[in-house]
């Protein structure tokens, strides 16, 4: 799915606020979302603080929707895991997507750090987005090319999607109001990990996969492109403001968290 508009560029969050507390000196505990990306994105950083520290991390992955890792990282059963700046405005803070790139970011960064204390940084260097996903034998037999293609095939379709892009007021019903889309069913929900398999069965007709995700790029499926009305996405990382270890550049060579 191409885009028109500044989108939401990948959100590095390293939340790592209880890696300051006295009973966390020794480790960091990293977590991820339940999807091929945030694991290998929570190894990487795993693997790179294990490198340049003497510090012991402990991984928990597949832990499951933004909200759980976020919430568990309040909650002190995280220091860090990796996440969106459309998420962090829209599902986290409960904000529209409204404004460019620069803006989002300025407004992510401000709300997170007087509301939950958190440092937010540079980017992390690559995008992450939606993708609106079709087979291959359908877009070539129907001539789809754009999400204004299957206005007419909607009624005979079913939609796959995650819980976030479900739940988000950017995902799936903002999308579908913006095209006058109508489904056959509701949208099924399901696991990041299964809906290109769903899709390739015909267990659905399209979903919500991935901009950066592999399968997408199978000759097998094919991406839409749309209108973009959704924030940017870009990487960045966020740590409380307190955690002198996870602060960019000069204090964060302590912990190896020095942005790119």
């Amino acid at each position: 799915m191409q885009r028109r508009a500044p989108i939401y560029f990948l959100l590095g969050l390293l939340l790592a606020a209880n890696a300051c507390r006295s009973h966390r000196a020794d480790r960091v505990v990293i977590g991820s979302k339940f999807f091929t990306e945030q694991v290998v994105l929570a190894e990487l950083l795993a693997q790179h603080i294990e490198a340049r520290t003497g510090l012991r991390v402990e991984r928990r992955s597949n832990l499951g929707s933004s909200l759980i890792c976020h919430r568990a990282l309040l909650a002190g059963d995280l220091d860090l895991y990796v996440e969106y700046t459309g998420t962090a405005l829209t599902t986290i803070l409960g904000e529209k997507p409204v404004g460019d790139s620069a803006a989002v970011y300025q407004r992510v960064k401000q709300t997170y750090e007087q509301r939950f204390g958190l440092e937010l940084t540079e980017p992390l260097g690559f995008e992450n987005t939606f993708a609106m996903v079709v087979r291959g034998d359908d877009a070539r037999r129907e001539h789809l090319r754009t999400i204004s293609d299957i206005i007419r095939l909607a009624p005979h379709w079913r939609a796959g999607v995650g819980y976030e892009f479900l739940e988000r007021p950017d995902g799936f019903r903002g999308w579908a109001e913006r095209y006058g889309l109508r489904f056959a069913e509701p949208p099924r929900v399901m696991d990041l990990g299964l809906i290109y398999r769903a899709l390739a069965e015909k267990h659905v007709d399209i979903v919500a996969g991935n901009s950066t995700g592999a399968r997408r790029r199978s000759p097998l499926l094919s991406a839409l492109r749309c209108r973009s009305d959704r924030p940017p996405r870009h990487a960045r990382k966020i740590s409380p403001a307190s955690c002198r270890a996870c602060q960019p550049r000069r204090q964060t060579h302590r912990c190896g968290y020095a942005p790119p």
